[in-house]
């Protein structure tokens, strides 16, 4: 046949060289259409050979080649050759495709990796079969049983862009007896490729139509066949989106790369970026089907785009780390570049989805970028998304494997996200009986909602539940009423399962006579002008006019779990309730025929219909006092002051609370996952020797600690509750465990009573005295004063069900217990007036903004209202160089923005009488004279911006936190936080100003602390150090050695301050421009020699107001005419630099993971740098080698370091640091430090100990978040060692500060230990008698895994006792599970079992989840949720435990040391063992 090509092709091809080459037009625009097939059917034996003439780099994939039954003289070409059918074979990238399907996944060679010049063939062979051939090599059958006619197919696809045939002819005999066995070979070879043993349960991707063409070109019957594979491997096609074959390291690609999977889900969590083989088209699906999940990490799949080719991207650990081109979407958020973008983007978090879930995504042609939850749109995730990005799967966490999916069965993804919505909501779904306030058990005709509802409203679970699926994109059209009629006293009562908070405005509830069935239903429910009453926010509206302004509880301030309810009364006045509690009668004469309407409106996203009667208080007639007669304007609340029993619980609470039966039960929801944020407080003040009594009725033994009480002056409405009470700082007064506490300090120890010690049934209650004294009764037994001065008349009662405890109810017993003492007085909460300092005279002026009052004589202003309106200014113009400082008291989280603070021209005795309704709301607005101000981190001069990044954000200030501002001399403005200036914040000032601030957002009051009178700077004291004599140059002769003092040099960055005879250096403004190099280069040193001669910096400070700290490193060249760069990372010139724990070389990236990281240095640490006699570089932390850091360094090289982000000063110092291994000579033993042991008179490991002075905790986040953890366990202080420096951290970044060791030896004899990576050690107190000092020398260490329940008991015996530790640690000797454990029964006898207590001598083991399980907590300060574990580092005393065998069936070696049949200790001894440390590790 001839060896051409025909001339119908894809509509991007041209043909030229007698169609004999093509070449596909606009290469770099497309990057398909390109579909050539010969110009006469395929003779058996005849290889059909095109060169590969030119490729580009624009695309993934390139040339597919294969055969087809399809007549290309009617043939409808696709865009791709994977989208012929009707018999078609394709081979793609190493893969082999029949109509479009894959059935071959490893196959010869792969064509993606060809380059120009390259010769590839095709072959149907005599007996039918396919073969492919590369460069002249047979690469072996890739399919059979083909048709005998058959016509070669080339997609110049991707990167290929023009081919030329150059043979059609059979091979030489010799090629043609290659076997197959070289085929299989060369397939074997790819160790990058994986086997595939999954089918593809999917349908084929779809193509374009493939018509069956007639058999018009009959050439001579030959034997003509080619081998075609398809699809797959690297490769793209253009009309099935498939992953891109370059991934993260963790991933394996399988089922013709449609499917992703993490390798190591156990292990590793990260690593597993997966991208789309191509760019998304417009309006195009990438959806994904998730496959496996494990039950082990936080966080899940994320999704999302990216503009990144794969080809070209260094593939981070977790997508959201790129900081360029890439939207994603991570829980139920939205992240630009890393950042979050969209707080709460939509209903469903991808972290709560479930195998078999399908989440997708679509860039439209408007460019919006739009995400689905098993088909629904869950709205615009981006307006603006480039108009070319790849999709990108992030396997992260939970999950580990997911599928492309192409087809879309919508009715089983509406029923999986209706069983996720059904998931989410707090109703438990038992059947209830029909609310009414009279019996009435027609089960059948019970309350629910009609079908038809408002436009963005959905009805769920059988019509017991409305949502607004897209709660984040629409605020109304969420109405929904009853599907009948309700009757006559009979309640209609709903609870908000979900809120938003993107919105104002919240639920709103009523009655109308329309008829659901008929009604257009309006887009809120107030705009409908007849037959309709609605309660919204406080207020009442009838046919949407106002009725009653102030009628009940603002419903704009419920939260998820509150409940609202509706009555028509058989009088025809209509009731309604909030959490329960009557708010009197709304109105009247109400026709009897009105359907309950629910508004889903802004902030309520979903509510659920309730069948209990038990939590609503009688209504006001219904009372013994008999009917009360009110006006329909009046607020009501039942019981009002006719009764003396009229306590309850506030229907606001903590997030984990609930109220029930009427305001008098409160209970911890989810007691078993949750131990906190379940604070309940009284429904109003306490009067005068009235009793607030509660009983315990429910515990669960699972957590440490138990109930809290006490009082507050916080108003309910006012207070932003916390995890714990214990956690506020002001007018709170609690009994914790013994402790008396207020304000969230001890104040007293072993008080009376121990409220750990109570178990269910016991009765706790709290009175205030006339005098201001508080007591707490036990069962009616008064304890005695617990504290005294509690103001009078306004104190709340308040429970913390915290722990163990789970539901308290209020007794009868509470009231007044002497009349005599009772009081009406309620005054308003007094702010507590802190005076300044003595001999101040600063007083802010009585003209102010119309939301302040001032108090303490002018010293403190306080805004009282709103977010706006807080103006203050200086009682006096401020004098040159006078500071003006005040202190911030109140901080109010409900509102953004904060504090702004500046000068101004303007004349507060020029404005008119305050209050001052005319002057501006915020200080950004004054503008009738000139003022300059900070706010946030922005300089501006009448609202004109003048300068950004201004010192510390004022945004971060918060309670305790000082401001001040000053007028210089020089004419500038200069701005101090904390009494440390910030710089010149403004230049040409003028000379009469007055100070003024603005209490904006969150600051809600101030306190004045400064002085009228100018007083002296302090001068800054210079550091104490020793000059470092350094070598000479090795041009002077060795005799001539003289000492040279190393300094820093007088060129530096601009921010910038040499002191101390340029030894010590500072950054005296914002966060950058803080570089700087010594005078002198670095000789060359033999590493011996370190301690006389290298260059040491020792940090001298740090603000953490910044992120990120200093980098260090070296230049090759002189620095006498360096222009400085804003950082050291711009250094490109001859350049090494170690930078956090990497290296980089002239700015790029050399080496990662050496040493510590330089961002946890805390203040203390000595960083030295050496460059050794073989030109290596060298750094050194505290007198620790940490290796080579870089080769080949020049000579001569000069010292740099970068003050960068929260590294403000330095110093240069000699031998500041201890010799390596030496003794501190504590009495506590040397393991505290984790350093060696003396084992027969050798040390076997010596490891550097800081000094004293340098305290590693400072700057350890995670240490601080495992010490959060650790104060919200409420254990005793006294269990602790008062000495912090005994607490120790071993995350990845402390442990190599310290230079700690992996294993160490201890005891006699001695025995090898691991040190607890990944753990935080809190050490505890240990009883200083013989044996214990004796333990502490010649036992051995050792660690066991527990729970946080058995934590309290543990501590309390200072052992581990049998029966007092983990179910799972803890086993019975005899009546041993399969495994070798099993739990106690509960009706054992006493004493006829010993039971025995497991240990290990390394964490990996005592640590795993089945001795020390995890609980999940709520981390206070970032409100983040985590998960813990704990357990104990014991000491045990040789020869009381047995070495044995791992029990828990694992065949890898779980820890490199210790074998695992002899990595459990078990011991039965009491007494053998020592309580050393709290571990605790946070995921």
């Amino acid at each position: 046949m001839a060896a051409e090509l025909h001339p119908r092709s894809g509509k991007l091809i041209g043909l030229s060289n007698s169609n004999r080459t093509a070449r596909r037009n606009q290469p770099v625009q497309e990057f398909n259409h390109g579909l050539v097939l010969s110009k006469e059917p395929l003779r058996d034996r005849d290889v059909f050979t095109v060169r590969i003439d030119k490729k580009v780099n624009s695309w993934s994939g390139s040339i597919e080649i294969g055969v087809t039954a399809l007549d290309p003289a009617a043939l409808d070409f696709p865009s791709s050759a994977t989208g012929l059918k009707g018999g078609s074979w394709i081979v793609s990238g190493c893969s082999v495709l029949r109509d479009g399907r894959s059935v071959l996944e490893e196959y010869g060679r792969d064509l993606d990796q060809l380059a120009e010049g390259d010769r590839v063939g095709i072959q149907r062979s005599s007996r039918g079969e396919l073969h492919l051939w590369v460069n002249g090599q047979d690469c072996g059958s890739a399919a059979s049983g083909l048709p005998p006619k058959l016509w070669a197919v080339v997609d110049l696809y991707g990167k290929c862009t023009q081919v030329t045939v150059v043979s059609c002819e059979p091979p030489p005999p010799s090629t043609e007896k290659e076997t197959i066995g070289r085929a299989e070979e060369l397939s074997c070879s790819r160790p990058d490729k994986f086997p595939n043993n999954l089918h593809d349960s999917g349908t084929g991707t779809t193509g374009g139509s493939a018509g069956e063409g007639g058999n018009t070109n009959n050439s001579p019957a030959g034997n003509g066949g080619l081998g075609l594979a398809a699809v797959t491997g690297a490769m793209t096609t253009n009309d099935a989106l498939l992953f891109h074959e370059k991934c993260g390291t963790l991933i394996k690609l399988s089922n013709n790369n449609k499917t992703a999977e993490r390798r190591r889900p156990l292990d590793e969590f990260n690593n597993g970026v997966v991208m789309t083989n191509r760019p998304l088209r417009h309006n195009e699906m990438f959806e994904i089907r998730i496959d496996k999940l494990v039950d082990k990490w936080s966080g899940s799949i994320e999704i999302g785009v990216t503009t990144h080719n794969p080809n070209n991207l260094d593939y981070p650990a977790t997508m959201t780390n790129l900081r360029s081109g890439t939207i994603m979407m991570s829980g139920c958020g939205i992240l630009t570049n890393g950042k979050g973008t969209r707080r709460e983007y939509c209903e469903f978090s991808l972290d709560e989805l479930q195998e078999g879930d399908l989440i997708g995504l679509m860039r439209k042609a408007s460019g919006a970028l739009h995400f689905y939850i098993n088909g629904i749109d869950q709205g615009v995730a981006a307006a603006q998304t480039p108009g070319v990005v790849y999709g990108v799967v992030d396997l992260y966490g939970m999950a580990v494997k997911v599928t492309i999916v192409h087809n879309h069965n919508h009715s089983d993804r509406l029923r999986r996200n209706n069983a996720i919505m059904r998931a989410l909501s707090p109703d438990v779904g038992r059947p209830r009986p029909a609310l009414s306030l009279t019996p009435d058990s027609e089960g059948p005709d019970r309350l629910l909602f009609h079908a038809n509802c408002g436009q963005k409203a959905a009805i769920i679970s059988e019509g017991r539940t409305a949502l607004r699926p897209h709660a984040t994109d629409d605020f109304n059209h969420g109405v929904v009423l009853s599907s009948r009629p309700l009757r006559s006293n009979e309640v209609f009562q709903v609870r908000i399962d979900k809120m938003v908070d993107k919105w104002a405005g919240s639920i709103e509830i009523g009655v109308t006579t329309h008829n659901p069935a008929y009604l257009q239903l309006p887009s809120t429910m107030t705009n409908l002008r007849s037959g309709t009453w609605m309660m919204t926010g406080n207020g009442v509206m009838h046919n949407g006019t106002t009725i009653l302004d102030e009628y009940g509880h603002n419903l704009d301030r419920l939260k998820a779990g509150d409940t609202v309810g509706v009555v028509r009364k058989e009088d025809g006045s209509l009731h309604f309730f909030v959490n329960g509690v009557a708010q009197g009668p709304a109105a009247w004469n109400i026709p009897p025929s009105v359907y309950a309407v629910v508004d889903l409106y802004g902030q309520a996203a979903q509510a659920t219909i309730m069948d209990d009667m038990v939590d609503f208080l009688p209504l006001p007639e219904d009372s013994s006092e008999g009917p009360t007669a009110m006006s329909p304007g009046s607020p009501c609340s039942v019981g009002g002051a006719s009764t003396t029993n009229d306590l309850r619980f506030h229907h606001l609470h903590g997030t984990n609370a609930v109220i029930t039966n009427g305001g008098r039960t409160a209970l911890r929801q989810n007691c078993r996952s949750e131990f906190n944020d379940a604070i309940v407080i009284s429904n109003r003040c306490l009067r005068d020797g009235e009793l607030f009594e509660i009983i315990i009725q429910k515990m669960v033994d699972r957590w440490s600690g138990s109930i809290e009480a006490g009082v507050t002056a916080i108003r309910p409405d006012e207070l932003e509750f916390p995890n714990t009470m214990t956690d506020i700082d002001y007018d709170t007064w609690m009994l914790s465990g013994t402790a008396i506490m207020q304000d969230g300090n001890t104040m007293r120890n072993n008080y009376g009573c121990d409220l750990d010690s109570l178990t269910t049934g016991s009765r706790i209650g709290m009175m205030r005295s006339a005098s201001g004294d508080l007591h707490y009764y036990i069962n009616g037994v008064d304890q005695g004063v617990a504290c005294t001065g509690l103001p009078s008349g306004k104190v709340y009662a308040v429970i913390d069900l915290y722990g163990q405890c789970v539901q308290v109810s209020i007794t009868s017993s509470s009231g007044p217990l002497d009349n005599s003492l009772c009081t009406s007085n309620i005054t308003e909460k007094s702010f507590p007036i802190h005076s300044p300092v003595a001999g101040v005279a600063h007083r802010l002026h009585n003209k102010h903004g119309k939301n302040v009052v001032l108090l303490g004589d002018g010293c403190q202003g306080v805004r009282v209202g709103g977010y706006a309106h807080g103006i203050v200014f200086s009682a006096k113009e401020l004098k040159a160089d006078e500071l003006f400082e005040v202190r911030i008291d109140e901080v109010d989280e409900q509102w953004c923005g904060s504090l702004h603070i500046g000068l101004t021209t303007l004349a507060p005795p020029e404005l008119p009488s305050c209050p001052l309704s005319g002057l501006s709301p915020s200080l950004t607005q004054l503008r009738t004279k000139v003022t300059w101000l900070l706010c946030g981190s922005e300089v501006r001069r009448n609202g004109v911006l003048q300068r950004q990044n201004y010192g510390c954000s004022l945004d971060r200030l918060t309670v305790g936190n000082r401001v001040g501002v000053k007028r210089c001399s020089d004419d500038t403005m200069h701005i101090f936080i904390d009494g440390e200036d910030m710089g010149p914040a403004a230049t040409a000032v003028a000379k009469n100003v007055y100070a003024v601030l603005d209490l904006y957002g969150r600051i809600t009051a101030v306190s004045i602390v400064s002085s009228s009178l100018i007083e002296d700077m302090e001068s800054v004291k210079a550091p104490s150090v020793i000059y470092c004599i350094i070598e000479l140059s090795e041009r002077k002769s060795p005799c001539a050695l003289v000492p040279t003092v190393m300094a820093f040099l007088e060129n530096h960055g601009k921010n910038i301050q040499l002191s101390n005879q340029n030894l010590t250096a500072a950054r005296v403004s914002s966060y950058n421009q803080g570089l700087l190099v010594t005078a002198q280069p670095l000789a060359r040193q033999q590493l011996k020699n370190y301690t006389e001669f290298d260059d040491k910096f020792q940090i001298d400070r740090l603000n953490p107001s910044w992120t990120s700290s200093l980098s260090l490193g070296v230049i090759g060249h002189s620095p006498d005419r360096l222009n400085f760069p804003s950082t050291a990372c711009c250094l490109k010139r001859s350049a090494w630099l170690l930078q956090r724990d990497s290296i980089f070389h002239n700015s790029l990236k050399i080496c990662e993971n050496y040493g510590p990281n330089l961002d946890t240095c805390p203040e203390g640490t000595v960083l030295g740098l050496l460059v050794d006699a073989n030109s290596c570089l060298h750094l050194y932390v505290n007198g620790m080698d940490q290796g080579v850091a870089a080769q080949d360094i020049p000579s001569p090289c000069y010292p740099f370091i970068d003050l960068y982000g929260q590294c403000e000063q330095i110093t240069i110092v000699k031998d500041s640091v201890p010799a390596v291994g030496g003794e501190n000579g504590e009495t506590r033993c040397q393991g505290d430090m984790e350093k060696a042991d003396m084992v027969d008179g050798i040390k076997e490991s010596v490891c550097w100990t800081p000094p004293p002075e340098i305290n590693l905790n400072k700057t350890c986040e995670y240490q601080a978040l495992c010490s959060r953890f650790k104060d919200l366990l409420t254990l005793p202080d006294g269990y602790f060692d008062e000495d912090a420096k005994y607490n120790l951290c071993y995350c990845e970044s402390c442990h190599k500060l310290r230079g700690d060791e992996a294993y160490y030896k201890r005891g006699e004899p001695p025995r090898d230990y691991a040190l607890p990576f990944g753990w935080c050690r809190f050490a505890l107190r240990i009883k200083p008698h013989c044996e214990v000092s004796n333990a502490l020398k010649k036992w051995h260490i050792a660690y066991h895994g527990t729970s946080v329940g058995a934590l309290r008991r543990t501590l309390d015996h200072s052992q581990l006792l049998p029966g007092m530790s983990s179910i799972f640690s803890v086993s019975p000797v005899k009546a041993e599970g399969p495994n070798g454990y099993s739990e106690p029964e509960e009706n054992s006898a006493p004493g006829r079992e010993v039971p025995r207590v497991r240990l290990s001598p390394t964490m990996r083991y005592s640590g795993m989840e089945i001795f020390a399980p995890k609980v999940q907590f709520r981390d206070p300060r970032s409100h983040r949720s985590h998960q813990a574990q704990v357990g104990f580092q014991v000491c045990v005393r040789p020869g009381s435990y047995k070495v044995g065998p791992q029990t828990l069936g694992h065949s890898e070696p779980l820890d490199p040391r210790f074998s695992n049949s002899e990595i459990e200790w078990i011991t039965k001894e009491q007494g053998g063992t020592l309580l050393y440390g709290l571990l605790i590790r946070v995921e």
